[in-house]
């Protein structure tokens, strides 16, 4: 991708997430989102299908920084944060979420969240996939791999659901610790 299609999709992204943070994503009209990205209906569309891809481009764009993080990828401030521990991918993502993140959140805690949840799983799986199932440590279970990479991706949102439900008044260290908490009995 040259470096004007990824100005383009940066200002779609922009102009998307300033949106999120305004409205349910069921209310914005793509119409919204080139009106606020100044580009024309033909260039997001060369971009993006759908609103739909749109919202599946951000969620992969997170996961992706995330996923290569875990994956050795240098990413400067997670070198210092997570010390590259499996389990701190999730504090990894807890603190997107908690600084830059907020219309993810808002995503997450909307009534009509289904394609974000859906995405958000998928890639939770992935994530639980490299820093788990990959490195064996789901064999030690009698259950079988694909219900546990479900289990702890389900766990993981439900934790979300309830820092949020607090108002993030916990730190995303303590929630990393508390979710951790219940995952590694299943792992040991």
């Amino acid at each position: 991708m040259d470096r004007r299609q990824k100005k383009t999709r940066e200002a779609i992204f922009k102009a998307f997430t300033e949106l999120l943070a305004e409205k349910n994503y069921n209310q914005i009209a793509v119409q919204e989102i080139i009106d606020a990205a100044d580009i024309g209906r033909t260039t997001f569309y060369a971009h993006f299908e759908t609103k739909d891809y749109l919202l599946k481009a951000l969620c992969e764009k997170l996961f992706g920084h995330i996923i290569d993080t875990a994956m050795g990828s240098p990413h400067g401030h997670y070198h210092y944060s997570c010390k590259y521990s499996a389990d701190s991918v999730f504090l990894h993502l807890l603190k997107h979420l908690q600084e830059s993140d907020r219309n993810i959140l808002e995503l997450l805690s909307s009534q009509n969240n289904e394609i974000f949840l859906r995405y958000f799983k998928s890639n939770l799986k992935k994530l639980i996939i490299t820093q788990y199932a990959d490195k064996g440590l789901l064999n030690k279970s009698s259950l079988p791999e694909d219900f546990l990479i479900n289990h702890i991706a389900s766990s993981f949102v439900e934790t979300v659901y309830w820092w949020l439900s607090r108002k993030m008044k916990e730190t995303p260290e303590e929630i990393t610790e508390y979710f951790l908490g219940t995952i590694e009995p299943i792992l040991n």
